[in-house]
């Protein structure tokens, strides 16, 4: 039986899988991402990857394959994460030449992680879709993309950042990577909280609120647990329903997905107030393809199944491949 590895890396959490060539999950690793610098991620990397080789028994040697979900910007060309922007001062971490040499194989195959879902929706879907998308709302904001059966990488990995999109041009909010106006600025994890003191702040008829704006530890789950009973959490959620529509529309008008399917832990923890809204606006604001949307059948899973399903498709999602 062929085995292959799959890596999940995120700013917060690292985890390793092994699979077989039906993309059964054989064993799993998994610890905190380091933040110390980009050769104690790689070593991490190294370690998960060991470590869930070693529960089913397997030489990290005799793998066939392996295939990397990562946060970006990617360096498609060096194989390697060129200064992530959610783990700031790390600069490079040296990904697919450390374990190409652990697995003793050229078959690595290294994804921004939205481009790894995509990839496992399309390879876990019933009918293995040539258009579709898969989109994360979480802490960031991003899609991977697949247009006429070839998944979308760019010449560096780094398509599909839709969350970089300009969705407000006046640039109320700043989003984590500098710039201002960005879909990911209003509508991730990360930033509902700074747009809730936002709306606050400037909102000419005051609302009342009972959110804790002045709390560090107050977060986009305090907005959605308040939406409701509270004014001001509902004048949030409200207009990050329109910045989600705007988003969706342009994803849809850009590509022409038959299907999206969304993951993340905004998007899974609250799909009703998140999802509903595109699902009945986005009939109006698409210009000829409305997509059928819906979130993700695989919860947490999305990500690392797709970096596994990338090793074995040599990174299509090709189930014939």
């Amino acid at each position: 039986m062929a085995y292959y590895v799959g890596v999940d890396l995120g700013a917060t959490n690292l985890r390793a899988v092994v699979g077989d060539d039906r993309a059964d999950i054989l064993s799993r690793a998994e610890t905190a991402t380091p933040r110390t610098s980009g050769i104690a991620i790689t070593e991490a990397v190294l370690r998960v990857v060991r470590e869930a080789c070693a529960k089913v028994g397997v030489d990290p040697a005799d793998a066939a394959a392996a295939g990397i979900a990562s946060i970006g910007p990617l360096d498609l060309a060096e194989g390697i994460i060129d200064g992530p922007a959610n783990v700031p001062g790390i600069g490079q971490v040296p990904l697919v030449g450390p374990l190409s040499e652990l697995l003793d194989t050229k078959q690595v195959y290294l994804h921004n992680d939205t481009i790894a879902g995509v990839i496992g929706e399309r390879f876990h879907s019933d009918r293995n879709p040539d258009d579709m998308a898969y989109v994360t709302i979480s802490s960031g904001l991003g899609a991977g993309v697949c247009v006429d059966g070839h998944v979308l990488s760019g010449w560096d990995g780094n398509a599909g950042e839709v969350g970089h999109m300009v969705v407000d041009p006046d640039g109320a909010m700043t989003c984590g990577c500098g710039r201002d106006g960005h879909w990911e600025a209003y509508c991730s994890g990360n930033n509902i909280p700074k747009y809730a003191r936002h709306l606050a702040e400037t909102t000419a008829d005051s609302l009342r609120t009972d959110l804790p704006l002045n709390d560090p530890e107050f977060s986009a789950v305090d907005v959605f647990e308040a939406h409701g009973s509270d004014p001001l959490a509902d004048r949030v959620i409200d207009r990050v329903a329109d910045w989600n529509v705007i988003g969706f529309t342009n994803l849809a008008n850009a590509y022409a997905p038959l299907m999206v399917r969304v993951g993340g832990a905004v998007a899974l923890n609250n799909p009703d107030l998140v999802l509903d809204p595109v699902r009945e606006r986005l009939e109006e604001t698409t210009f000829v393809n409305v997509p059928d949307v819906r979130l993700t059948d695989m919860g947490d899973d999305v990500v690392v199944k797709g970096a596994l399903a990338s090793a074995i498709t040599g990174g299509t999602g090709e189930r014939t491949t």
